[in-house]
């Protein structure tokens, strides 16, 4: 669970922020459920009667997700570097071997989350199983089953799992129509890892920004959540999922009655997208922008404060092509009014890269509009390719995963295998590879061209960290 102490968000088990990061409708998500939303509307809790009826409904779609790390040291023993004399030496006296470092003990960490289809797709928070060596679900009812992470988004803090069985589950639906104020909230989860765990309250507030990130728009709740609830569902009266548990602030580290939650429309189409490529792409502007304030609106002779007023654009940005310029006033994006700068950049995300959507704004003091053909955020791509997977056939992988660099030269280097030669001689993310066997490559594409081209064993590859630039031999095939 996210803590807030004395007005500081700190990442525990449940944290960040929520973006609304594809167009697709959260009906889709569900399209399988074993509650029909019908029926549940019929079936409503009455509050002043208890909440058991409810609990029973929506309790055997609730999972608690235990989760198990291994540190990269562990996976080869810090024994396996001890000369065999000194083995020998250890063997005879013993009492001397903790002198000498062990290998890292495997952790383990525990979060909530939630069926949402009868074939076993499980919603939770993408900080409980980031970076998890081993992921598994408990049913209230002691059922366990092992899950695989189909797909995650650090940016929403979202994750997608999938139970590694055929057998068919209890699922429960998001709610189409958004939470209001008011609304009683029933939020179910495992803190303190106690298992099962049932509170309620109402919804205190709507569109928090509790500066977790640039899409922030969290429901604020009095359920009690502590550490544990992350990923969790907050359930309303007709057992449908209002929002995903996320983060709770509290000065001593426990529950004070105001917790966060993810609003179910924006997890929903987070989650088709993980659904759909194991990823969440985001469209991109390219500008800088400012809310406009009183001051700001006077300056630029508006009746109103409203809308965001650009200072800057990217090069080659999407914006900067479409002729918008610094000092232009947006009014509305894709038809929707654009209130402050938090408000357009969680818009332009949900538009999918490629498509256009007019920009209305004013400009010395005269209306316009504009097209923008909506570009790709840098730096994420619809899939993170792994060299060693793009051709099965023709390769085995250099021991890295890569994408496009951010201003478009080369390709990042985003992670590097533990144990492997790439990690050997000094590869890591973060790392720009220029060339591949002496071509140029921008993108996997054009990597996969040039080691498929590569009759030998080893590659040259041409690397770039920071200023410096230097070749490095790798073998086609990792380890």
């Amino acid at each position: 669970m996210q803590l807030i102490r004395t007005r500081k968000f700190i990442l525990g088990l449940v944290a960040a922020s929520l973006l609304a990061g594809s167009a697709l409708t959260a009906r889709s998500v569900i399209a399988e459920t074993t509650i029909a939303k019908q029926s549940l509307s019929q079936n409503a809790i009455d509050p002043t009667r208890g909440f058991s009826g409810l609990v029973e409904r929506v309790m055997p779609s609730v999972v608690s997700v235990e989760v198990k790390f291994t540190p990269a040291s562990a996976e080869k023993s810090a024994g396996d570097s001890i000369p065999p004399q000194m083995q020998e030496f250890l063997e005879k006296f013993p009492q001397f071997r903790n002198e000498f470092p062990q290998r890292q003990q495997p952790r383990a960490a525990m979060g909530s989350g939630f069926v949402i289809s009868t074939d076993g797709y499980v919603v939770t928070n993408n900080h409980v199983v980031e970076k998890a060596s081993e992921v598994r679900v408990t049913f209230e009812d002691g059922t366990e089953h092992d899950a695989t992470v189909i797909g995650t988004d650090p940016k929403t803090d979202l994750a997608l799992l999938k139970i590694k069985s055929n057998k068919t589950f209890v699922a429960v639906p998001f709610a189409d129509d958004e939470a209001k104020v008011g609304d009683w909230v029933m939020a179910v989860g495992n803190p303190f890892g106690l298992g099962g765990t049932v509170t309620t309250g109402i919804v205190s507030a709507r569109g928090r920004n509790i500066g977790s990130g640039p899409y922030d728009d969290y429901l604020q709740i009095d359920a009690s959540i502590n550490r544990g609830n992350s990923g969790g569902p907050a359930f309303n009266l007709e057992g449908e999922v209002i929002g995903v548990n996320t983060a709770i602030f509290s000065p001593s580290g426990g529950s004070v009655g105001i917790g966060f939650a993810i609003p179910a429309k924006q997890v929903a189409s987070i989650v088709e997208s993980l659904k759909a490529d194991g990823t969440v792409t985001r469209g991109w502007l390219g500008v800088s922008i400012q809310s406009v304030n009183a001051e700001l609106a006077e300056g630029l002779g508006l009746k109103e404060a409203k809308g965001v007023l650009v200072s800057n654009m990217t090069e080659n940005s999407p914006a900067r092509e479409a002729g918008i310029k610094p000092g232009d006033t947006i009014l509305t994006f894709a038809g929707k009014s654009v209130k402050d700068a938090r408000e357009l950049t969680r818009l332009v995300a949900t538009v999918k890269p490629g498509n256009n959507a007019d920009v209305e704004l004013i400009r010395n003091g005269k209306p316009l509009t504009i097209s923008v053909k909506i570009g790709l955020m840098p730096g994420e791509t619809p899939k993170m390719a792994s060299l060693g997977e793009t051709t099965p056939n023709s390769l085995s992988g250099l021991g890295i995963e890569v994408a496009p660099a951010e201003d478009g030269v080369g390709l990042k280097v985003l992670s590097v295998k533990p144990n492997s030669e790439a990690a050997d001689k000094g590869l890591s993310a973060g790392d720009i590879i220029l060339e591949v066997a002496g071509s140029v490559v921008n993108n996997t594409e054009d990597a996969v061209k040039a080691l498929a081209a590569e009759d030998g064993n080893r590659v040259l590859v041409l690397l770039k960290e920071g200023n410096d630039q230097r070749f490095v031999a790798l073998p086609k095939k990792s380890g």
